[in-house]
């Protein structure tokens, strides 16, 4: 039995079988994922509205490959984020969700080239240690305003930070005028609602 020849099949006839499956997952279960965030914003006392599709802040969340959604966005109100959108990932495996924080930067259309951004953490242990330091790295003008913001640090510290399932990034969005701030899809505690509102107010600060 050939295998090489194999594996190429069984590939396909997973992607043909498992991709049309989570894409109606997405569809069923996505506007689900932004009500009950949206719930939960305003059950911690965060001011927020959901907005109706089509809005000017959902554009900006614009599908950017195949099998990549915007499934709602959700409007805040006297913070540093100016929206959420709430992203779904399907694949031959399934869904994933995300959120990304909006920032508004309208300065990102000149000056230099801004980079990437994303948060590391520093472990006791090597397995199911807890986190211990934290450190930013990428664009040197954010990530220099970041590290010395100690507050944030040890906002952070003292955060359950396993419930952003992978960190934070940052992501510069010059064409529209926007950064990202991205997590895994998570029900943020005051505390980490807060700290991402700081790291929105470096990024206003980001020129």
């Amino acid at each position: 039995m050939d295998w090489s020849n194999i594996f190429p099949i069984l590939f396909a006839l997973s992607l043909a079988i498992g991709l049309p499956i989570a894409l109606w997952k997405l569809r069923k279960g996505g506007q689900k994922k932004v009500e009950e965030l949206y719930q939960h914003l305003q059950g911690i006392g965060v001011k927020a509205s959901a907005l109706e599709k089509g809005g000017g802040e959902e554009r900006k969340g614009q599908k950017r490959s195949w099998g990549h959604r915007l499934v709602g966005t959700i409007k805040l109100t006297d913070y540093n984020i100016n929206s959420i959108n709430v992203i779904g990932v399907a694949s031959q495996y399934g869904v994933n969700y995300y959120l990304d924080f909006l920032v508004n930067r309208p300065s990102f259309m000149g000056g230099s080239k801004k980079k990437k951004s994303k948060m590391s953490t520093k472990k006791s242990s090597l397995f199911k240690g807890k986190v211990i330091g934290i450190e930013w790295k990428g664009d040197d003008f954010l990530v220099q305003k970041l590290n010395f913001d100690y507050g944030l640090k040890d906002k952070l510290l003292q955060a359950d930070l396993s419930a952003l399932k992978g960190g934070i990034s940052i992501y510069p969005e010059p064409k529209h005028q926007y950064a990202r701030v991205r997590t895994g899809y998570f029900l943020p505690t005051p505390d980490l609602f807060e700290a991402i509102d700081i790291i929105a107010n470096h990024i206003k600060s980001w020129y």
